[in-house]
């Protein structure tokens, strides 16, 4: 299984990626082991999506990262994200 995920960081934006561990990866985000997410720590998990191809998920990662998927996505997450 593949997910694609959204973390709120601390300045309230968001982070969006993709792993085939969840549970994992967010371990890796609150640790500080990634450099994107370090300086923005403590990050919260307000969205994922579960995939069984890889492909899938990181086409569906590309498209939110990108152009007007993104503002859907922050409109359909609105009342998760704490601003």
């Amino acid at each position: 299984m593949y997910y694609v995920y959204v973390l709120q960081l601390s300045n309230n934006n968001v982070y969006i990626g993709y792993t085939n561990d969840l549970k994992k990866r967010l371990q890796y985000h609150q640790s500080g082991k990634s450099k994107f997410t370090r300086p923005y720590r403590p990050v919260k998990l307000v969205y994922y999506e579960a995939y069984l191809s890889k492909n899938d998920a990181t086409k569906r990662e590309y498209d939110l990262k990108t152009g007007q998927q993104r503002e859907i996505l922050k409109q359909k997450i609105n009342n998760s994200i704490q601003n």
